[in-house]
C-alpha cells in the first residue's frame, strides 16, 4: 500500500515516551509533519532528528507539530531523544503497521542482499486531513528546510 498526495491520511496510534500515545485522530483539524525514519541513534537518522529539532520553534509558530516514527521500541526512542535533546514525539511502530499504511516499508537492497526496511519518506498533512506533499527516498541535507518552507505554504492556507 502507499499513499500519495491528496489522499488522506492513513489512521494512527503510536505509542510514544512518556507513556503518552499520538493519533490522527488527536491532531485532526491541524497540520503536521509525520516522517519515518530507518534506525535511532544512526548517523542519517541523528542527523535528520537533530534538523527537525533545530527548526522545531519554527514549525510550531506555524502551528505544524513534528513527529518521527520508526520501528524502534519506545524505550530505544526515549534513549535517543534524550542523548540529542530532541523536542518532539517519537512514535513507535513495532509491527510496522504505520509504517506499512504510508507505504514506507519496501524491499530495499544493500550489497547484493535484499531486505525489507523504511524507506525515509516524510509526508506533510493539511489540516484537512489529507497528504498536502510527499517526499520518498529523502536524502537528509537539505530536507528539513524543504519541509518548513512546504508547510509555511500549507499553514498560510489554512
Amino acid at each position: 500500500m502507499t499513499v500519495s498526495e491528496g489522499d488522506p491520511v492513513p489512521a494512527f496510534d503510536l505509542a510514544v515516551p512518556g507513556g503518552e500515545r499520538i493519533s490522527s485522530a488527536a491532531l485532526t483539524g491541524r497540520p503536521y509533519v509525520i516522517y519515518f525514519y530507518p534506525k535511532d541513534d544512526t548517523p542519517g537518522c541523528t542527523k535528520e532528528a537533530i534538523g527537525f529539532t533545530q527548526h522545531y520553534d519554527e514549525f510550531r509558530k506555524l502551528g505544524v507539530e513534528v513527529i518521527g516514527v520508526s520501528k524502534d521500541s519506545v524505550q530505544s526512542h526515549e534513549k535517543f531523544a534524550k542523548k540529542h535533546g530532541l523536542c518532539f514525539p517519537l512514535g513507535s511502530d513495532e509491527g510496522s503497521g504505520v509504517v506499512e499504511a504510508f507505504g514506507a516499508w519496501v524491499e530495499k537492497s544493500m550489497y547484493g542482499k535484499k531486505y525489507m526496511g523504511i524507506d525515509r519518506s516524510t509526508f506533510l498533512i493539511g489540516a484537512d486531513g489529507r497528504i498536502a506533499k510527499a517526499w520518498r527516498g529523502v536524502k537528509v541535507p537539505g530536507h528539513v528546510e524543504e519541509v518548513l518552507a512546504a508547510a509555511r505554504t500549507v499553514a498560510a492556507a489554512a
